[in-house]
């Protein structure tokens, strides 16, 4: 599997882990905001990235 997990941050401070290419939406756990978006491919971020996890 190509591909990476990123630490996120969405704008009510929560911090998530999520991967780089979903295949469904990605909410923030506290306020439910879309945070990533599929498109086949590597996803959308609609949010800060703090840092790249590499596997």
């Amino acid at each position: 599997m190509s591909g990476e997990f990123l630490l996120i941050e969405c704008k009510c401070k929560n911090r998530q882990i999520v991967f780089n290419k979903p295949s469904s939406i990605v909410k923030c756990l506290v306020c439910n905001k879309i945070l990533v978006e599929p498109t086949g491919g590597k996803g959308i971020v609609n949010t800060k990235i703090i840092r790249r996890i590499r596997n």
